[in-house]
């Protein structure tokens, strides 16, 4: 473990980070061989108009300059949080789920961060500004402008455009992690929600698809902010690119016939269930039967689970692939 402006994590990985003003957001990054582009990613978060924020690093066995970037970063600022802890190498996911994890109790406002995104400057104010009226479990999340690698050719990417929830969540991810601020009603349910699944050992497919199933599970909300509030670099180091037009659509629909969303779909009911107890009465029903629709090989069982469920997917040509796919066991 290792620490930078003279924060640690204790034997029992907690960080030991001091209360947080109301309007402090902890913004979590996960780092791996990220040298190349991470320090326009920390400039650009220097930049943010909402100057309340302090950073937590999860560093998963870099080889490269990536760590001595960030403590050079971290001395340009020495009154901010920054802090710097070893990943448990075992991918990305895992990564941000024990960031999550060794958060304190109640953490305030939470954001997830890529390595090699460029920030706008006003992503974390407008995030505050488009939760301001929730209370309640919400996050927001929304779209980006996807950029080539030398930050050219800007176009947008992301979004959603149909009805959320969990009944979307357990089938498909709109939720674009490096747009995520969570407010801290659903920080405190992210935490707790990481401690459960870490302690349990199985990790889902991608951070921030478990965010928009624990979230949605819970009762909460995901609010779509349509402004673009970062450049998305494409380079062949991502770990997820963006995908768009009728080539994603075949892909889809390979994933969705050849038994690569059940692989998925096995993953994250894995993960999701120690963390059950924190899903409202319907969500927990929910996860049962989409549980029992894995193993149902009866075709009206799976039909009547189905209609049961109300999965739905954005868009008419997902849903039709999705029901597609759940008659044939594949989901």
């Amino acid at each position: 473990m290792r620490q930078i402006n003279g924060m640690a994590a204790r034997e029992d990985w907690t960080l030991t980070l001091p209360p947080p003003d109301p309007k402090t957001i902890t913004i979590l990054m996960g780092l791996y061989n990220g040298a190349t582009y991470l320090d326009a990613q920390l400039r650009s978060i220097a930049a943010q108009t909402h100057s309340a924020w302090r950073l937590v690093v999860g560093d998963d066995g870099s080889t490269d300059a990536g760590p001595a970037i960030l403590n050079a970063f971290a001395a340009r600022y020495p009154a901010r949080q920054i802090t710097l802890q070893d990943g448990p190498q075992r991918g990305f996911a895992t990564n941000y789920l024990n960031l999550l994890a060794s958060l304190p109790d109640q953490p305030g406002w939470i954001a997830f961060a890529d390595q090699d995104d460029v920030w706008l400057p006003e992503k974390l104010s407008n995030g505050l500004e488009t939760l301001q009226a929730e209370i309640a479990p919400a996050i927001c999340a929304g779209p980006v402008w996807r950029v080539a690698q030398d930050l050219s050719g800007q176009r947008q990417s992301g979004g959603w455009s149909g009805p959320t929830g969990f009944a979307n969540a357990l089938v498909q991810n709109i939720v674009q992690g490096n747009t995520v601020l969570a407010n801290p009603a659903a920080a405190q349910l992210l935490v707790r929600a990481a401690r459960a699944t870490v302690a349990a050992g199985h990790m889902p497919v991608a951070h921030d698809w478990w965010t928009y199933q624990i979230i949605t599970g819970a009762g909460g909300r995901v609010v779509q902010d349509t402004r673009p509030s970062l450049l998305y670099r494409q380079h062949a180091g991502n770990m997820i690119g963006a995908r768009s037009g009728a080539g994603s659509g075949l892909a889809r629909l390979r994933r969705g016939l050849c038994g690569t969303h059940r692989r998925w779909s096995a993953a994250n009911i894995a993960a999701l269930s120690p963390c059950a107890p924190l899903l409202s009465s319907e969500g927990q029903s929910m996860l049962a039967a989409f549980t029992k629709l894995q193993t149902t090989r009866s075709l009206p069982a799976r039909w009547n689970l189905l209609r049961r469920l109300k999965l739905r997917r954005q868009g008419h040509a997902g849903g039709v692939i999705l029901t597609l796919a759940a008659l044939l066991g594949r989901v």
